[in-house]
């Protein structure tokens, strides 16, 4: 079926003023398909991960590693999610590999008004990414060939500051003492 824009078309719960491959820190969350616990156990207040976990996990380091207009903070895996802090470098101090005077490509949308996913060097592509590389490993595993694994899109909040960056940190680090409070938890 061809793409119509008047029958295809998703409520987004991006800011629609805000341009997301600027530069600026994000707290993200990411959870599993169905808030399913696939990814291990939180014990005694500690997260200890699976074999999907010990994956996701990997994966999340991998993505940013290759993205060097990202920079990822703390994050942690939890049995069916995934917070973390991710910054986005200014366009200007190379982001793009080349010089910082270059400039980024026009986004495909920009110029067809068709859906291509998000645009490059940005958070939605970092995400994508990620999501894309840990379901292609998990499903790679015996028994969990075609497993959804998460949930589409993902939730996310503009850091406006050191003191919120600070709180945001805390909370991540703070998550698996939590758990048992956690509005993501099944057994809560």
């Amino acid at each position: 079926m061809r793409y119509d824009p008047d029958r295809h078309h998703r409520r987004s719960i991006r800011l629609p003023e805000y341009d997301y491959s600027l530069g600026g820190s994000l707290f993200i969350t990411i959870c599993t398909h169905n808030r399913e616990c696939l990814f291990g156990e939180v014990v005694d207040g500690e997260m200890r991960l699976n074999a999907l976990g010990e994956i996701a996990c990997a994966e999340w380091g991998r993505s940013a590693a290759i993205r060097r207009e990202l920079e990822i903070d703390a994050y942690v895996l939890m049995p069916n999610h995934v917070h973390g802090i991710v910054t986005i470098r200014d366009r200007g101090v190379g982001a793009t590999g080349g010089r910082p005077d270059q400039a980024f490509p026009p986004h495909p949308r920009a110029t067809t008004g068709r859906p291509y996913g998000p645009p490059p060097r940005s958070v939605g592509a970092f995400v994508g990414g990620f999501k894309s590389s840990a379901t292609r490993r998990i499903n790679a595993l015996p028994d969990t060939t075609r497993t959804a694994v998460w949930q589409r899109n993902y939730y996310e909040r503009i850091i406006r500051n050191d003191d919120e960056f600070e709180r945001t940190r805390w909370y991540i680090e703070d998550n698996p003492r939590r758990w048992a409070e956690d509005e993501y938890n099944p057994d809560r």
